[in-house]
């Protein structure tokens, strides 16, 4: 099921949603410019890889460069289909919450739980000599966030029967934790895999870890009861 919108009111422009799908487009960019060769040595040395991390202890210089890389992989994708998936997410669900919470306090829960997604990843990959890259566990943190408060709120999602296309509307109560449980159910499944710190593909305890970040730090963020100000356009499908 893909999300195409939801059917409700916002009151001002997403200016930081629109932020950071312009600079993860540009990051991508950047990486389909460096050709095959060229991104895989840059991936190496620039993302997060938990097993150059977590190889001989965690200094505080490791801390450092961990939460440098941490904050870079946030901003890369392993593909097309990686990177229009997850700005599809973002767009859908973010500028809900950045209505609620305002332009900074959004960004504030958009890079926590992406760095909490990056703790849950490297817990449960602890020896990955994989870089662990793209957005989703800090959308996976929006996500969570959107259902904690818009959880009636109906989302517009396309569903492919076949060679039919149907347009349903699925209340976030529905849609959110049917999301959450195909990424749990696969998360527990690799857990202790002979192979799965050595395998590309999905990084389930991401978006597990974002998603579960995502209402905590709505409630430190004081953004549970808040509402968005009046004033300013509105947009309503």
């Amino acid at each position: 099921m893909i999300p195409l919108h939801d059917i409700h009111t916002r009151h001002r422009f997403p200016v930081m949603v629109v932020a950071l799908i312009a600079a993860n487009a540009l990051f991508f960019l950047f990486e389909l410019s460096l050709g095959e060769t060229g991104l895989e040595r840059f991936l190496m040395s620039a993302a997060f890889v938990p097993g150059k991390l977590l190889a001989d202890g965690l200094s505080a210089g490791d801390v450092a460069a961990g939460a440098q890389s941490a904050f870079l992989s946030m901003f890369l994708h392993g593909g097309w289909a990686h990177f229009l998936g997850n700005m599809l997410f973002l767009w859908v669900f973010g500028d809900n919450i950045e209505d609620r919470l305002g332009h900074a306090r959004f960004l504030i829960l958009y890079l926590a739980a992406g760095y909490v997604a990056t703790i849950a990843h490297a817990w449960a990959n602890p020896l990955s000599g994989l870089p662990a890259i793209g957005a989703s566990g800090a959308i996976s943190g929006v996500l969570g966030a959107y259902l904690f408060i818009h959880p009636k709120v109906r989302i517009v999602t396309v569903v492919f029967l076949g060679f039919f296309v149907r347009f349903i509307q699925v209340p976030a109560w529905v849609y959110l934790p049917v999301w959450f449980l195909l990424q749990l159910l696969p998360g527990l499944a690799s857990l202790g895999a002979p192979t799965a710190n050595q395998q590309g593909g999905v990084a389930w305890f991401a978006h597990i870890g974002g998603f579960v970040a995502g209402p905590l730090l709505l409630l430190l963020l004081g953004g549970v009861g808040r509402r968005a100000p009046e004033p300013g356009p509105r947009r309503a499908f």
